[in-house]
């Protein structure tokens, strides 16, 4: 059984996280309204990790995989504000499936509000990586473009570029992990290259791999994600 998750309300006040081995946050006020689950980890020196899941899923998705990429780490799982499919997204999309930018743009600078009050608080002892899958990997690049230097770097699993235009974002080299899927169904061949191009010009430094796997998130991506991590640290 998956542990209960408590939502996080608006509001001005700011204590720590309350945290117990993965048991969700306790009520807490933030900007905007958020459900998530915070595990401290045995090693906060590692690089801070938070899980934004694909369509239809939750907070708790991505934790497993984030403890096969970084034992130890501090992981903030959150839970999408939309709620589709029998479980949430982090942004709607329009009846023909494609982004509804307008609600990204509304959408994104809450929840990066909401990231930036995790590391006031001490929870996120330093600028996390964002580890995203499918929706959640397109806010998470949403999240670099609108944000910079909010996220110390991206890894971005089955994403497609948040916006049809450039933006006037500087990322200095904000590193990136790009894994497309070749077989991908819900994809259109070329989705994660003109996300990377788009990044590249913005300047993030970016790292592409196009797997011959579908959508579905396999130990291949698992293998280069932990590796390309490493590196990173």
């Amino acid at each position: 059984m998956k542990p209960a998750a408590v939502p996080l309300s608006c509001g001005k006040a700011r204590a720590p996280f309350t945290t117990v081995q993965r048991i969700c946050m306790s009520p807490l006020s933030y900007t905007g309204s958020y459900t998530g689950q915070f595990i401290p980890g045995a090693a906060p020196a590692g690089p801070p990790l938070v899980l934004l899941h694909g369509s239809g899923g939750g907070e708790h998705d991505l934790v497993p995989v984030a403890e096969e990429l970084a034992p130890g780490s501090p992981i903030l799982g959150l839970r999408g504000t939309v709620a589709t499919d029998g479980g949430y997204a982090f942004f709607h999309r329009f009846p023909d499936r494609s982004i509804d930018e307008a609600d990204i743009g509304t959408r994104c600078p809450v929840l990066a509000d909401f990231i930036e009050d995790a590391m006031a608080r001490g929870s996120l002892s330093r600028a996390p990586v964002a580890v995203g899958f499918s929706n959640g990997a397109i806010m998470s690049a949403a999240l670099l473009l609108i944000r910079p230097g909010l996220l110390a770097g991206a890894i971005l699993f089955r994403p497609l570029s948040p916006f049809v235009q450039d933006l006037p974002t500087r990322l200095d080299g904000t590193p990136v992990l790009i894994i497309d899927g070749e077989k991908d169904s819900r994809r259109l061949p070329g989705d994660g290259l003109r996300l990377a191009e788009r990044l590249i010009r913005a300047g993030a430094s970016v790292t592409h791999h196009v797997l011959p796997v579908g959508h579905a998130m396999t130990s291949m991506d698992r293998k280069i994600a932990r590796e390309w991590l490493a590196m990173m640290a």
